[in-house]
C-alpha cells in the first residue's frame, strides 16, 4: 500500500527527512542537558528511530526498518555530529527545525497508520500505532532525558493531537476506500498545518474538568 502512495525513492527519502529532524530535537536536548557526545548520539537516535522501532516490533515486521537500512542508522549521527559542532548556530534557527518537526510528524503518522494496517492491524490499533510511530520517539528522549514527555504536559502546544487527526483521516480513507497519493498528502498536510497553528497560536488541551486540587503544581 505504501509503495502505491510513494515510489521507494521518495518515501525513502522522506523518511531520512523526518529522521534527521527527529534526531536534530534529541540532539539538542542533550546539549541542554549537558550530556557529553556518547549520550548525544543516543538521544539522537533514540528520538529519530524509537517511534518506528517500537510500531514495526508491535506489527512483527522484523527485522526493524531501522537495523536493515544502514542511512536510517547514520542519519542521526550526521545530526548528532551538527549539533555538536553547531549547536549554537542551530539553536538560533530552533523556529525552523520546529517546522520540519511538524512536517515529520505529520508524515510518520500516516506512514505509521499505513504500515500498520498492511501488517494486519484493524483501524483503531493501525491509528494508535500511527499516532505512536510519530510522538514515540520524543516520548523516549524525554523519559531519557528524565523529563516529563512533551506531550503529556499542559503547558506544552499540541502535539499528539494533530498526530491524532491525521492517523484517523487514513483509517477513514481506508475504511471508505479513498486511500491514495492524494488523501494521504491530504492527512500529512492536516497534521502539519495543526502542529503549526498550535505552536503560532499556543493551543493546549484541557486540563481536568472543573479542577480544584491544592497539589503544588510541577513545573
Amino acid at each position: 500500500m505504501l509503495q502505491e502512495l510513494f515510489t521507494p525513492s521518495v518515501q525513502h527519502a522522506l523518511d531520512l527527512a523526518g529522521i534527521f529532524v527527529f534526531a536534530i530535537s534529541g540532539a539538542l536536548l542533550a546539549v541542554r542537558k549537558n550530556f557529553d557526545v556518547f549520550g548525544i548520539a543516543v538521544l539522537a537516535e533514540v528520538t529519530a528511530l524509537g517511534g518506528g522501532l517500537l510500531r514495526d516490533l508491535i506489527i512483527g515486521a522484523v527485522p526493524p526498518a531501522a537495523f536493515t537500512d544502514l542511512g536510517y542508522f547514520l542519519m542521526p549521527l550526521v545530526a548528532t555530529g551538527l549539533v555538536f559542532f553547531l549547536h549554537p548556530q542551530v539553536e538560533r534557527i530552533q523556529v525552523g527545525v520546529n517546522v520540519f518537526d511538524a512536517a515529520g510528524l505529520g508524515l510518520f503518522c500516516v506512514t505509521g497508520t499505513t504500515k500498520a494496517y498492511e501488517y494486519g492491524l484493524g483501524l483503531t490499533a493501525s491509528a494508535a500505532l500511527g499516532l505512536a510511530t510519530a510522538v514515540g520517539g520524543g516520548v523516549l528522549r524525554d523519559v531519557l532525558a528524565n523529563e516529563v514527555p512533551s506531550l503529556l504536559r499542559w503547558d506544552r502546544d499540541l502535539y499528539a493531537v494533530p498526530a491524532i487527526v491525521g492517523a484517523t483521516m487514513i483509517v477513514l480513507c481506508i475504511r471508505f476506500d479513498v486511500l491514495n497519493a492524494a488523501t494521504s498528502g491530504l492527512a500529512v498536510v492536516t497534521a502539519f498545518v495543526l502542529r503549526l497553528l498550535a505552536m503560532r497560536f499556543h493551543w493546549r488541551a484541557p486540563r481536568a474538568w472543573n479542577r480544584r486540587s491544592a497539589a503544588v503544581e510541577e513545573t
